[in-house]
C-alpha cells in the first residue's frame, strides 16, 4: 500500500501504459462519461500551451478583453455540457506572482465554476512538504482503479498520459487530491480577490515566438 506522504512519487515511478495525445483524449473522453466518482484533477505546473483555444491566442496576441470575451461566450456551451456528464472537481495550485498563463486560467476555471465544475485553488507552500524530488505530478482520476499521469513538453505542450490502475495507488492518491481539494478556495473567490483586480499580462517575445511551430485549430476548451 502506497504512503499519502509519498504517494505522488509512487505515482510517478509506477508501471504504466504510456498513451499519446489523441489516444489519450479518446480514452478519457469514454471513460470520464461513466466515472463512478466523477473526475478528479489535480494540476501543478503552472504554465501550459493551448494553441487550440482560441481565448489562449488571443490572449498570447495581446488582446486581453478579447480572450476574456470569449470565455464568457463558452460559459453557455459549458453549462449545457457540465449538466449531462459527471461531477468535475479540481485542485488548481498556484504560485505568485501569477505566470500570464495562470492568470489566464483561473478566469477559464471562474467560468467553469459557474457552468457546474467545482475547481479550487491552492497556494505552492500547502503543497510543497509532499514535493521531495520535484513538482506534483499532473493527475486525473476517473475511480477507484483508474488515474492518468498527464503528460507535457518543456513548454507545456500536452504529449499524452501515463495509465496507472493498480489500485494500491490510485486510491491512495485519490484521497490526498481529495485532502488537498478540501483545504483549498472556491476558484471564483479567488479570482475576484487576487486575479480580477490584476493589469492584462504580459506576453514575452520568446513565448510568441513559439506559436508559428505549433498548429493553430478551433478546438473548445475540455473538460
Amino acid at each position: 500500500m502506497a504512503h499519502a506522504g509519498t504517494i505522488f512519487d509512487d505515482v510517478r515511478r509506477a508501471e504504466a501504459r504510456v498513451l499519446p495525445a489523441d489516444a489519450y483524449q479518446a480514452e478519457f473522453t469514454e471513460e470520464f462519461e461513466r466515472a463512478p466518482d466523477g473526475v478528479w484533477k489535480l494540476e501543478r505546473a503552472q504554465e501550459f500551451f493551448e494553441p487550440d483555444v482560441a481565448s489562449w491566442r488571443a490572449m498570447m496576441a495581446g488582446d486581453w478583453d478579447g480572450s476574456l470575451a470569449m470565455l464568457e461566450e463558452l460559459r453557455e456551451f459549458l453549462v449545457g455540457y457540465y449538466r449531462t456528464r459527471p461531477e468535475a472537481r479540481r485542485v488548481r495550485v498556484v504560485e505568485t506572482p501569477l505566470t500570464p498563463y495562470l492568470q489566464w486560467e483561473l478566469h477559464v476555471l471562474a467560468v467553469r465554476a459557474t457552468a457546474g465544475e467545482r475547481p479550487r485553488v491552492l497556494h505552492a507552500d500547502a503543497v510543497r512538504e509532499l514535493e521531495h524530488h520535484a513538482p506534483l505530478p499532473e493527475i486525473v482520476v476517473l475511480g477507484p482503479t483508474l488515474l492518468y499521469e498527464v503528460l507535457y513538453d518543456e513548454i507545456g505542450a500536452h504529449v499524452g498520459a501515463r495509465r496507472i490502475t493498480d489500485p494500491g495507488l490510485v486510491g491512495p492518491c485519490l484521497a490526498a487530491i481529495k485532502e488537498l481539494y478540501g483545504r483549498g478556495e472556491d476558484v471564483r473567490t479567488y479570482v475576484e480577490r487576487k486575479v480580477a483586480p490584476l493589469p492584462p499580462p504580459v506576453i514575452s517575445d520568446r513565448a510568441r515566438a513559439l506559436l508559428p511551430g505549433y498548429s493553430h485549430h478551433t478546438g473548445t476548451i475540455r473538460p
